[in-house]
């Protein structure tokens, strides 16, 4: 067993505590390796190493700070298997999903240094002649970034690549089931020859997320993970002057299939929303709206999918399942399902106790589960259907009238992360488009698989602004509006006179 460090002012050290933490193979519970239980102490040492090389990080040049990032963006690419592979590995999510993690991550880092060549700022026109008008943007300071287990490799990257482009430095702090996949991403940090202090790495629990938080001296933080912690560290830096918090959480997203939709595109769509990832992504779908004209035949589709979709070693290239991260995921899942019954659910499929003839030899002591789908009468208080699962756990829930009944319900939820409509007709699709509370909206699509160029944040619970791409940039970096007098004399906007006039002679 490996074991690793922190890298903290372009150094690997050592957690200040002497204490570690194991990260486990999520199918097989095999150790992975040992890593230092991170401490505000040393978050204080990162933050400290980072606030100090701020200055001279932020006077290179855009294209000078870029091209560290085009060699993580080579080295992401050239060993795109062997770092798909530890994905798996480390969170459990099946192999291609573990590669796709890896290319999200260099997509990612591709748009942010690319960036560094396109234009920045605006020209406003003023509506004096002789001035010139136009927006700068400059680099906030430090940045915290607190990011989950379930893209360990891809989201630090949405967080990280921009913030450091844009002339920021960092301190990171990756999810404490994901330590080996922040370790490699530190590696490539130090071999792309970030100068010391720009990027930081503090492995551990929440306590060293926390200490980010709590640290004055980082100017931004940016968070994806739970809506509870996110909302925590939204509530705790919104209130205090020049700090900023940028926050993406979960979701209770649905899929709306109409009277009118491909039921093709609608199972498969559905089953890819809900199943992917064993159900562990912010965006996937729990909640199913069918329209009672085509709810039959769906139900059985999507029912025959469930029972027999492909639970097994993440590894193996055939397998669609693989397990959820941890333990106290496996008792969530089982918590919610009981919950449904309770509420009045009617079960379809119950295969969240799989049994060990249905995994392969060896795996028996993973962290197993199997697809959860039920039936119920729509319940706008019903816990199971409001509250967010993170596992394999689905709902059915049939409607009839037009399309406003459909978003009526789809939007009777706290959250609004990401949602689908699948339908042949675009007045339909247009409606779901201009009303459903979401921050990421499909048409006969999954709602999954964003894409790096678009924004990825959501609305009411789901989100504090959108830690990705572009959206990003407003979160790391402050705006300054810059006016120049091009004239010998001083003219004012408005018709402000300029003259100054004086008592006396």
């Amino acid at each position: 067993m490996s074991s690793h460090a922190h890298y903290i002012d372009g150094e690997w050290t050592g957690g200040a505590s002497g204490e570690e933490f194991e990260s486990v193979d999520p199918a097989t519970r095999e150790t992975l390796g040992s890593f230092p239980q991170g401490t505000p102490e040393d978050v204080s040492r990162a933050v400290a190493a980072a606030a100090d090389a701020f200055d001279s990080w932020r006077e290179r040049s855009y294209i000078d700070r870029a091209e560290h990032l085009w060699d993580v963006f080579h080295e992401l690419r050239d060993r795109h298997d062997e770092l798909g592979e530890v994905v798996t590995r480390e969170c459990g999510k099946e192999i291609s999903e573990g590669r796709a993690d890896v290319t999200e991550a260099w997509h990612m880092v591709e748009w942010a240094a690319g960036n560094a060549r396109h234009p920045h700022g605006d020209i406003v026109p003023s509506e004096i002649a002789a001035k010139d008008s136009y927006m700068r943007r400059k680099p906030r300071g430090v940045v915290g970034c607190i990011t989950p287990w379930n893209f360990p490799v891809a989201i630090p990257f949405w967080h990280m690549a921009v913030a450091l482009v844009e002339g920021n430095t960092v301190v990171w702090k990756p999810a404490e089931q994901t330590p080996w996949c922040g370790h490699v991403v530190a590696e490539m940090m130090a071999d792309a020859g970030i100068p010391d202090g720009v990027f930081n790495l503090v492995q551990g629990y929440g306590d060293a997320g926390n200490a980010i938080v709590e640290d004055d001296r980082v100017d931004t933080v940016l968070f994806t993970g739970s809506a509870e912690v996110g909302h925590s560290v939204a509530d705790k830096i919104g209130g205090q002057s020049g700090r900023s918090a940028c926050c993406e959480m979960g979701g209770k997203n649905a899929i709306v299939v109409t009277d009118t939709a491909d039921l093709d595109i609608a199972v498969h769509a559905a089953v890819m929303s809900s199943f992917k990832t064993t159900g562990q992504r912010c965006v996937s779908s729990e909640r199913l709206i069918v329209h009672e004209d085509v709810y039959d035949e769906f139900k059985s589709r999507f029912v025959d999918v469930a029972q027999s979709v492909r639970v097994g070693d993440p590894l193996d290239e055939e397998t669609f399942m693989g397990p959820v991260v941890d333990r106290e995921q496996v008792e969530k899942f089982h918590r919610y399902n009981d919950l449904a019954r309770s509420e009045g659910a009617e079960v379809l499929v119950d295969r969240a106790d799989l049994p060990e003839t249905m995994l392969p030899d060896g795996y028996d002591e993973g962290f197993w589960v199997g697809p959860f789908v039920y039936e119920m009468e729509y319940d706008p208080d019903a816990r199971c259907l409001t509250e967010e699962v993170f596992g394999p756990h689905v709902a059915l829930i049939e409607y009839s009238g037009g399309i406003e009944r459909a978003v009526e319900m789809h939007n009777a939820v706290d959250y609004g992360l990401a949602g689908a409509v699948i339908a042949e007709d675009y007045r339909q699709i247009n409606y779901y488009r201009d009303r459903a509370e979401v921050g990421l909206a499909y048409g006969n699509l999954p709602c999954i698989g964003a894409e790096v160029q678009l924004p990825f944040g959501g609305v009411k619970k789901s989100g504090v602004g959108a830690p990705h791409a572009r959206e990003v940039i407003e979160a790391v970096t402050d705006r300054t509006a810059w006016t120049l007098n091009n004239d010998e004399d001083i003219e004012m906007a408005q018709g402000l006179s300029a003259d100054i006039t004086t008592d006396g002679e």
